[in-house]
């Protein structure tokens, strides 16, 4: 029987998070550069230094020892978030060898993942929210355009590789909801608030004034200067210069517009998995990080008032 290669497993195992998996691109080549690091460790581990040799590597001539020795090279120079995400990648890429029974044993199964501190989410005060909102000139057809993605950003709460992803056609303005197409191309609706609309519209009715460009043909629902679709770099750069005008404390993100979204709708009182939901999440223990805000201020009304604190 032919035993699987270390680097022909890894080029299958990249396939199928397409194929099976539904992964996007970005995290598919995420995923090929922890498993070429690890790769890279294991070859040389090995003294193979021919391209040829590197490749002839097999799975079975990995062992726990091989994966603790690299994470022990990680610890050199990352965060235990980092080599804990490593180690996932690891894991995942194991399990999927031992599902298909390409190997007997996952080397990877005894180690634990390093604790780590979980990083609370930037995110604005509702005035600095409303601010930075306010702050978006509203004369050119680009100013109308940038008020309508922030706008849509914060009424929504998606992620912004949604937002630049949404066409005209999954706008119903009758129900006020976005059809979003999410992780894992995942779809699901979501309400986005009459504010929003009303400057979707704004920007849309310049936009066909100025270039003929209606709602009634199918495309990206936000274009860039040349008519294309809008991506998500330029969304962070437009951002950016936001925030340089507003002079905000502090630094914000168009991922930390969605931390602003979930940390204000719990505030008011939204059920936990109702945000979930809104937000896309799988599990419910992605949206709890942004419960701290909430628990943070429950606990300095509980020191203020209760008799006995």
């Amino acid at each position: 029987m032919t035993r699987p290669l270390l680097a022909e497993q890894i080029d299958l195992f990249l396939q199928s998070l397409d194929s099976e998996k539904g992964y996007s691109a970005h995290t598919i080549r995420a995923y090929g550069h922890d498993l070429a690091e690890f790769a890279g460790y294991a070859v040389r581990g090995a003294g193979l230094t021919e391209e040829k040799e590197k490749r002839s590597l097999v799975i079975d001539d990995i062992d726990s020892l091989t994966v603790r020795g690299y994470l022990g090279l990680l610890h050199r120079k990352n965060e235990k978030i980092t080599i804990a995400r490593k180690l996932s990648v690891l894991r995942s890429f194991f399990r999927h060898l031992v599902r298909h029974r390409l190997t007997d044993e996952d080397p990877t199964a005894a180690i634990l993942t390093p604790k780590h501190s979980r990083r609370m989410p930037s995110y604005l005060s509702v005035d600095d929210m409303f601010r930075l909102l306010d702050r978006i000139a509203a004369d050119t057809v680009l100013e109308l355009r940038n008020r309508a993605l922030f706008e849509t950003l914060y009424g929504s709460g998606i992620r912004v590789s949604e937002l630049t992803g949404l066409n005209v056609f999954d706008v119903d303005f009758s129900s006020g909801c976005l059809r979003v197409s999410g992780k894992g191309d995942r779809e699901r609706i979501v309400p986005v608030g009459e504010k929003a609309l009303n400057r979707i519209q704004s920007y849309r009715d310049r936009l066909f004034t100025q270039t003929g460009i209606g709602m009634v043909v199918d495309g990206p629902l936000f274009l860039n200067k040349n008519k294309g679709r809008l991506t998500s770099r330029s969304v962070a750069r437009i951002l950016d210069v936001l925030i340089r005008k507003c002079s905000l404390a502090v630094p914000i993100s168009p991922h930390g517009i969605r931390h602003s979204f979930a940390t204000h709708m719990l505030d008011a009182g939204a059920d936990l998995r109702t945000v979930q939901e809104l937000l896309g999440h799988k599990s419910l223990s992605t949206t709890q990080k942004y419960t701290h805000v909430s628990i943070d201020r429950l606990m300095a009304a509980y020191d203020s008032a209760h008799p006995r604190r």
